[in-house]
């Protein structure tokens, strides 16, 4: 779940867990889990606490559901570095699609998941509108199907945010309502654990959209999101969609062809059409027949003019008020069709700003850690370590010494190694 409901750029959102739970880090890699966040002393920390007591007793929440929490609740220095360290990776749309929201791994899972939980979900579309196969793919970018729905205390990670004030406003409201959420009894503050930025359970939500939108599916009187039986998060994802507009039985897009000399101009969810105008301009489903009429829709370029390209209809709109970013939604909806029996992305996807496709990066990665410079794994993505290994590496050689990858450079491991 996205904030303004959760504010996270593109390039953590998922990545990790911890960087605004798309889904955990790529399934296709190893995922060490990360050190338990502990708590630290902070005497400013402690007097906020205080001030925040009164807010949220004014507020309406009862005041001994506000001190429980908040004597439990610690300053999570950890909390503050991850939100800074949202923007240190960028991602091309062929890492988001390949590496990240549609792995092998991710949808063979997925394609369990449906069988394991088949007529839980089937009920849910019934009742709630929403293909099985969309539910399913959220839960799987945001949880890994369950795996990874967070471990930090919810309490502590709003409130340190809340207090570290670079958007207090927005986290204190969170605050508040989690802590409504413990006072309906739907968990208990032990079990109210999650993401650092507050996002929770198998689908994510924060607790803001929890308190409009879950729903108490298993008919126990708890809206129980946390816990191992899926059935409530699930359908709260599916009731989210269906009340944002989702429309059953249609596409969020479908990929296409551009003819020759096309006006990538035209490109955008800004410009609107319908179905037989992108036809008389020339454009055809990816294996050259006329799109499906699904109503009005918008052309999409995620890598650029000479990228893949999309036909775009209403629910790609409904899925982006759940995670604001058209990586996001062409990855939930790619990752549906894939367990529907659907094909790859069938269009080239661009090399970065080094001339380097995704397999070229992960292959320098992984000769450079045979040369005996490691690079801490091989993903693909040039971060910190990688460009260590890789000035460790030029100046072995005698290079001038940048820390930035290259054809050039990767060609020279190609030759040497």
């Amino acid at each position: 779940m996205y904030i303004p409901r959760r504010s996270c750029l593109f390039g953590l959102m998922s990545l990790s867990l911890a960087g605004c739970m798309a889904g955990g880090a790529p399934m296709s890699m190893p995922s060490a889990r990360p050190a338990p966040m502990r708590p630290e002393p902070n005497p400013a920390f402690d007097a906020w606490k205080a001030q925040f007591r009164n807010r949220a007793l004014g507020a309406g929440v009862a005041q001994n559901i506000v001190d429980s929490a908040l004597n439990d609740a610690g300053f999570l220095p950890d909390v503050i570095a991850r939100d800074r360290r949202q923007t240190e990776f960028t991602r091309t749309f062929e890492d988001y699609i390949n590496a990240i929201a549609v792995t092998e791994e991710r949808i063979v899972a997925g394609r369990a998941a449906l069988s394991r939980h088949g007529a839980t979900l089937r009920a849910i579309e019934a009742r709630y509108g929403v293909e099985a196969e969309i539910i399913t793919a959220i839960w799987g970018l945001e949880s890994r199907y369950g795996a990874e729905r967070g471990d930090i205390p919810v309490i502590s990670a709003l409130a340190t945010l809340a207090f570290d004030g670079r958007r207090g406003a927005f986290f204190e409201s969170q605050l508040i309502a989690a802590l409504r959420i413990l006072q309906r009894g739907d968990t208990s503050i032990s079990n109210l654990r999650g993401s650092w930025a507050g996002a929770m359970g198998h689908t994510q939500f924060i607790p803001t959209t929890f308190e409009e939108y879950a729903v108490d599916y298993t008919g126990n009187g708890r809206r129980d999101i946390w816990g191992e039986d899926p059935g409530d998060a699930l359908a709260s994802a599916a009731n989210y969609l269906s009340r944002m507009g989702w429309r059953r039985g249609q596409p969020w897009g479908v990929e296409v062809r551009l003819p020759d000399g096309f006006n990538t101009g035209l490109a955008g969810r800004g410009t609107t059409r319908s179905v037989t105008d992108w036809t008389a301009l020339g454009i055809r489903d990816i294996n050259g027949r006329a799109v499906a009429d699904h109503g009005p829709a918008s052309l999409l370029l995620p890598d650029g003019p000479r990228g893949p390209a999309f036909v775009i209809f209403r629910n790609f709109t409904t899925l982006l008020r759940y995670n604001n970013s058209e990586f996001y939604v062409i990855g939930i909806g790619h990752l549906a069709d894939r367990f529907r029996g659907g094909g790859p992305i069938r269009g080239s996807f661009q090399p970065d700003r080094f001339g380097l496709r995704l397999g070229d990066r992960q292959e320098m990665q992984r000769l450079l850690t045979r040369a005996g410079f490691d690079t801490q794994g091989v993903d693909g993505v040039i971060g910190p370590n990688t460009e260590a290994a890789i000035r460790a590496y030029q100046q072995a050689s005698g290079q001038p010494v940048t820390g930035q990858p290259s054809r050039g450079l990767l060609e020279q491991l190609r030759r040497t190694i």
